[in-house]
């Protein structure tokens, strides 16, 4: 799941974490009719090898699709493959940077899209609509277009981001990798190495400002990048019980040594001021740009979309290369090469949409290999189909960047949910984005990250993540 893009002056539609709990009380109003046949009220097709979930020939497919790094003209392509499979389904997409605000009516009226890329800032949160969304079991189940079963062509546990309390209702379709990017040019120009710990990583801030230039930069949508930063860092170097004392949302879990440790140097960073001033009040991408094409900031934070998101603001041989994020020590208990990565960007097919079968289908089509190939070459990204991306990664650094990675952490890979999975991200821009600003210090911003977890844990109306 990537969580970006999104307006903070449209928030005010949906308030986080309780406002997305709210959500629940939409199985009551929105009758659900079981996954297995299908869902809505749409024309029905004959079942087949061809069309395993029977959707109407001729018929079309109400898509609305996250509007971020990777645009929409992904999911349109899948209009070129589909009449192979289904005739004459077409696929209708709309792109759509606030999700909730747009679709939580839809929802409430019992008419939402057969398909949707439930990504951005303003997401809606899984659990509080899990009742209403169809299980996908049976789209990995089918054969993909070239005649073998879809589960045998995808990367290992790319159904675990998308499993929420035991139902999988999400398909996140992009390898999303977290990590800490730079100019491999520009870095060898002033031989630069990349930091490894969060102690080089401010001896490196030191040799930056000796160069006019930054170590950050941040924008106001995207200033949670930084608690990402926060929370990667600080699972590698106090290992599973970080991650798992956030994610039960327990008292005083902000607290954590490792996330003290982190916090306090970035509240150094920010005191001598290696962010690029002005970030809570630019726009995030003309803030990335500061980085990808003015290089006045050394560093940037994000998953592998930053590079599709910025090639058109990105100077000439930047040659954009990643490293996994820094380790507070030089002995974590995770190794340095230890690094999030979980398959994001997830696609929702929701019962009550009138040709929820049709969605399905679209995530077949999306699951071809040619789908999947066409994906990585345009955006610069691996999906979860295994054998697309050829060993020059299209003549992309980052995406050869992000297979050397996943190369080099092995087994050592984790992911957590809370924050979307609670709908979290909103209600914490607003905190860090005053951290960033230098108006909040650490132990404000540490009381504001803990009281917005303690509010979840503590609304017994909201249904709560199963944790192992």
């Amino acid at each position: 799941m990537t969580i970006r893009a999104g307006s903070l002056d449209r928030r005010t539609l949906l308030r986080g974490a309780i406002a997305t709990a709210a959500m629940g009380s939409f199985a009551v109003a929105c009758g659900s009719p079981s996954s297995n046949d299908g869902g809505g009220d749409g024309p029905k097709g004959e079942k087949g090898a061809k069309n395993p979930f029977g959707v109407a020939e001729n018929s079309k497919v109400d898509a609305a699709i996250f509007n971020g790094g990777y645009g929409t003209d992904y999911v349109s392509y899948t209009s070129t493959v589909v009449g192979s499979q289904v005739k004459g389904l077409k696929v209708q997409v709309k792109p759509v940077v606030d999700i909730a605000p747009e679709l939580q009516p839809r929802f409430v009226g019992g008419n939402p899209p057969d398909l949707i890329d439930n990504s951005g800032e303003d997401q809606i949160g899984f659990l509080g609509i899990l009742d209403q969304l169809e299980e996908l079991d049976d789209v990995l189940e089918a054969n993909n277009y070239e005649g073998k079963k879809i589960a045998d062509t995808l990367f290992p546990g790319v159904k675990d981001p998308g499993t929420f309390n035991n139902k999988f209702i999400a398909l996140n379709y992009v390898m999303t990798v977290y990590g800490v990017w730079h100019s491999k040019t520009l870095f060898e120009e002033n031989s630069w190495t990349a930091p490894k710990t969060w102690d080089e990583a401010l001896d490196l801030g030191q040799k930056a400002k000796k160069k006019g230039k930054y170590l950050f930069v941040h924008g106001k949508e995207a200033a949670t990048y930084y608690l990402t930063l926060l929370v990667d860092s600080a699972v590698k170097e106090g290992g599973d019980e970080v991650r798992i004392a956030l994610e039960k949302l327990e008292k005083d879990s902000w607290s954590h040594p490792a996330i003290q440790g982190v916090l306090k140097v970035m509240e150094t960073m920010v005191k001598q001021k290696m962010f690029v001033p002005g970030g809570s009040g630019t726009q995030f991408q003309k803030a990335q740009a500061i980085w990808s094409n003015d290089q006045k900031a050394l560093l940037y934070p994000s998953g592998g979309w930053i590079e599709n998101e910025m090639k058109k603001a990105t100077k000439k041989d930047f040659q954009m290369t990643g490293i996994p994020e820094m380790t507070l020590t030089d002995k974590p208990k995770m190794p340095y090469e230890a690094l999030r990565a979980a398959a994001g960007e997830p696609f929702i097919v929701p019962k009550q949409g009138k040709n929820a079968a049709g969605g399905k289908e679209v995530l077949r089509a999306m699951l071809s290999q040619e789908a999947a190939a066409n994906f990585s070459k345009t955006k610069l990204a691996p999906t979860i189909v295994k054998g697309t991306v050829p060993a020059d990664g299209y003549g992309s650094s980052a995406l050869v960047a992000q297979s050397k990675m996943l190369e080099a952490a092995g087994e050592n890979i984790f992911n957590y949910l809370f924050i979307i999975a609670y709908g979290m991200n909103t209600d914490m821009l607003v905190p860090w984005n005053s951290f960033l600003a230098g108006d909040l210090d650490a132990k404000g911003l540490t009381a504001a990250m803990q009281k917005i977890s303690d509010k979840v844990r503590e609304d017994d109306s909201v249904k709560k993540l199963e944790v192992s």
